[in-house]
C-alpha cells in the first residue's frame, strides 16, 4: 500500500521522510523524524511502535541494524511489517517482512532506505533511490519530493495514489518542513504545489524561530528592535 523513503542530507545533517500511498492520511502513523537521532518509516500493516521505542534506542548511539533487530523481536507481526531507518551518522537499515503485498522490498545505501510493497514491481524502488543520491546539492526537502514524484511516475502502487507526506527536521525539535496530502487524486503533484507555496512563505518564517541557542528568535528580535 506504500512506499517511502528515508534519508539524511551529508551536506546539512537534515534528517526526513517521504511517502505515498492509495490511502489517506500516510503522514499520520508512517513517518518519524527526531532531530540528531534519525528518521524511521513504519509501513505494510504499520506499527508505530518500532518507532517510537526505535528512535530512544538510536538516540543512544545504537545503529539502525541493532535497533530494527531487536524492536522487531518484540514484535509477534513482524511479517507483515516494513521499515526503514537511517540514523544522524547516515547509516541506514529496512526490513520487509515475508507476507506483506507483493511487490515488496527495499533498497537500502549511505544516508537513505527506500521500501515499498503493493507495488507493480522493483523499478520504482529503483528510480527513488536514484534521483535521491543524484541531486546531493539540493535541499532535503526538494530531494524527497523529486523521490515521491518519480515514484508515482514509475507506476508505484497498484493500487494508485491518495496520499503524500514530506517530513524534514534539523538542528531544532520542531520540523524545517511538514507537508502533507491527506487524500487528493494526484498527491504527489498537490504535494508539489505545496512545496512551492511552504518554500515562498513559510520557510523563512521557521528559520526565525526561537531555537536552543536563540531563545528570542530573530523575528521577536526585529520586531522588538523597531519599537525600542
Amino acid at each position: 500500500m506504500t512506499f517511502s523513503i528515508v534519508g539524511r542530507c551529508r551536506r546539512t545533517g537534515e534528517l526526513g521522510v517521504a511517502a505515498l500511498t492509495a490511502k489517506p492520511g500516510v503522514g499520520k502513523l508512517v513517518t518519524h523524524v527526531r532531530s540528531g537521532v534519525g528518521a524511521v518509516a513504519s509501513q505494510a500493516v504499520t506499527n508505530p511502535i518500532l518507532a517510537y521505542d526505535g528512535l530512544p534506542m538510536l538516540a543512544e548511539g545504537r545503529s539502525p541494524q541493532e535497533v530494527m533487530d531487536e524492536v522487531l523481536a518484540r514484535d509477534p507481526g513482524r511479517e507483515v511489517r516494513q521499515v526503514g531507518m537511517v540514523d544522524d551518522q547516515g547509516r541506514s537499515y529496512a526490513f520487509t517482512g515475508g507476507h506483506t503485498l507483493d511487490w515488496s522490498g527495499h533498497l537500502v545505501g549511505p544516508g537513505y532506505a527506500v521500501q515499498g510493497n503493493r507495488l507493480v514491481g522493483p523499478d520504482p524502488l529503483d528510480e527513488i533511490a536514484e534521483v535521491f543520491l543524484d541531486s546531493p546539492e539540493l535541499e532535503l526537502a526538494e530531494r524527497l519530493l523529486r523521490a515521491i514524484q518519480v515514484g508515482e511516475q514509475a507506476g508505484g502502487d497498484r493500487a494508485g495514489s491518495r496520499s503524500a507526506t514530506v517530513t524534514v527536521i534539523g538542528d531544532q525539535p520542531y520540523p524545517l518542513w511538514d507537508l502533507r496530502v491527506d487524500d487528493a487524486d494526484h498527491p504527489a503533484k498537490e504535494l508539489h504545489r505545496l512545496f512551492e507555496v511552504f518554500h515562498d512563505e513559510m520557510v523563512e518564517t521557521i528559520r526565525k524561530l526561537p531555537t536552543r541557542e536563540d531563545p528570542m528568535g530573530e523575528t521577536a528580535r526585529e520586531i522588538l528592535g523597531r519599537t525600542t
